[in-house]
């Protein structure tokens, strides 16, 4: 079994946090075997996540970013008493396998979404199945958004996206920018759908592939499917979870 471990983002914030926090930790000799405490944004947690993703540690975040939508909130004061009553929820990632002019392929994985977006100033021409079933036929659009439950509430509600409940096993499929058909909204789907995006004009209209913050130039096709033999395993504090979080946005998208 793994010990406790630390680990931080560069910047003053998470590093004054991480000095405090080793000094709560020795005081009371706090001990869990296979826990993993992240100290940064959402974005160093995702790099920590895909750096451990054959691991079956529990990670709790600690925010030292911006929104922190993945992170708990730092409370030197009740810090071990969050750590030792945090629930866990485990989660699944995406996966992409992309094809490209060449005829590579290249695999990466997505915790948020996996956006497929034009590469010049052309609009993409994209078609998209979902299984053998037909979503679209031909979408004209700056792209298209693949999202997890626990990515809709970031750039999945930027391009006006569903907010998808975290016990949902439902995907979001949503345009970004439409052009024709403008009216398309998207659409939500099984987590278990196989979904396929062509590039209907790779030579006039590149694409480019991104998981999370991976990118592959000038896609062909893309297959985006849920990988379920990886979960991550997050550790949230009692009135923070990540199911209330996602409610909070679904609430503040009806007021508004």
């Amino acid at each position: 079994m793994s010990k406790l471990q630390i680990i931080s983002d560069k910047n003053k914030k998470s590093l004054k946090i991480k000095i405090l926090l080793i000094k709560r930790i020795e005081a009371v000799q706090f001990k869990q075997n296979n826990l993993v405490i992240v100290i940064g944004g959402d974005g160093f947690m995702l790099e920590t996540l895909k750096k451990n993703k054959n691991s079956k540690k529990k990670f709790y975040g600690i925010n030292s970013g911006n929104y922190g939508f993945l992170m708990n909130k730092f409370s030197s004061k009740n810090i071990i008493k969050n750590l030792a009553k945090a629930k866990m929820i485990s989660i699944s990632p995406l996966e992409m396998t992309v094809k490209n002019k060449n005829n590579q392929t290249k695999k990466s994985i997505a915790i948020n979404e996996i956006s497929i977006l034009r590469q010049s100033r052309q609009a993409a021409s994209l078609s998209i199945k979902h299984g053998s079933k037909q979503i679209i036929k031909k979408l004209v659009s700056d792209g298209v958004l693949v999202s997890t439950p626990a990515g809709s509430t970031a750039y999945n509600l930027s391009v006006h996206g569903p907010i998808l409940s975290l016990n949902s096993n439902k995907l979001s499929i949503a345009p970004i920018s439409p052009f024709r058909p403008r009216r398309w909204k998207g659409k939500i789907v099984n987590d278990k759908s196989k979904i396929t995006i062509i590039n209907l004009n790779p030579t006039k209209r590149p694409i480019s592939a991104v998981a999370d913050n991976f990118e592959v130039r000038n896609a062909k096709s893309i297959l985006v499917k849920t990988n379920n033999k990886i979960k991550f395993n997050l550790l949230y504090d009692k009135n923070r979870s990540l199911q209330k979080k996602i409610k909070i946005e679904q609430l503040r998208k009806e007021i508004i």
